[in-house]
């Protein structure tokens, strides 16, 4: 991913934080027989291996998982909010349109796991996403028949990613005077919509800092 300078993120904390909060991600392998893309939820354990490790799963039909043998790279790309930025929003005169986001690129070797492992990460994805549906009460694989859980854990594959490199991008207009920053990041409040409000925050945060 080309990352200038102003646009670079390094801190940890802010890389798992987006993981964390934009967990459906586009996992990206060479094979066999080429480029083989995978859009995928996953897990992030922060502590596992120096740079964390991610946890997913595919189906055994998906031929991307023979690829996954510990030996080959892949790229995890996992994408944050983002805006379209109109250079009528602009205090400065003569600027052009451009798009705000911010993003993060994982490498790392898939590998296999077991069948204890697929339990447990199913246990964990599932508790993970049912937790924000609350009060609801969460679903859990106990609410299914053993033998057809069984059935159905034989129809998936997991894999687990100790992240080998972290790269963040957090194009937030940082290269913008103060008045174009709070030009654009106002317009986007005004539209409003999860997306819009979240990039204006992020840039009157990135601008400060």
């Amino acid at each position: 991913m080309y990352v200038p300078r102003h646009f670079a993120t390094d801190d940890p904390d802010a890389l798992f934080g987006l993981i964390e909060a934009h967990p459906f991600a586009l996992m990206v392998i060479n094979t066999e027989t080429g480029m083989q893309a995978a859009h995928l939820p996953f897990l992030l354990d922060r502590k596992a291996g120096p740079h964390g490790t991610l946890r997913c799963h595919v189906a055994h039909a998906n031929p991307i998982w023979k690829a996954c043998d510990g030996t080959a790279s892949a790229l995890i790309v996992f994408g944050g909010q983002n805006a379209y930025i109109s250079p009528d929003w602009y205090a400065s005169e003569h600027q052009v349109p451009t798009w705000n986001y911010a993003a993060v690129h994982a490498t790392g070797k898939p590998r296999v796991t077991d069948d204890i492992a697929v339990m447990q990460m199913l246990d964990d994805l599932s508790a993970q996403f049912e937790e924000k549906l609350l009060p609801k009460r969460p679903w859990t694989t106990g609410k299914m028949p053993e033998k057809l859980y069984t059935g159905m854990r034989k129809a998936i594959v997991g894999l687990e990613i100790g992240i080998e490199n972290l790269t963040g991008k957090w194009k937030l207009s940082q290269n913008k005077k103060p008045e174009d920053v709070e030009g654009a990041a106002g317009a986007l409040e005004a539209l409003g919509g999860e997306s819009n409000l979240a990039i204006a925050a992020m840039m009157r945060a990135a601008k400060r800092g």
